[in-house]
């Protein structure tokens, strides 16, 4: 029986086709966002995901909401430091 969670897990396949495994989209990224203007906006980012909080009355889908933001957040800084590393 499935419980729907299944397309969290990462596909057998995962180095064709995947960003995470294109060493050309990583380069990208690193060279985009360690430029001084790209830490710019990086760290505009951080401040509007990883570093608001939100009061108890948040609703359910402003908690998702906010979640999903971090979520690419961590995403987009694990593309530069991977890219990083390939330079």
């Amino acid at each position: 029986m499935s419980s729907g969670w299944q397309w969290f897990d990462a596909p057998q396949d995962a180095g064709k086709g995947d960003p995470q495994g294109d060493a050309s989209i990583t380069t990208a990224f690193a060279k985009c966002f360690t430029s001084p203007d790209g830490q710019r906006v990086l760290e505009h980012l951080r401040k509007l995901t990883l570093e608001r909080s939100l009061g108890p009355g948040a609703s359910d889908a402003l908690l998702r909401h906010l979640e999903g933001q971090r979520h690419l957040f961590a995403y987009i800084a694990a593309l530069i430091a991977q890219g990083a590393g390939d330079r």
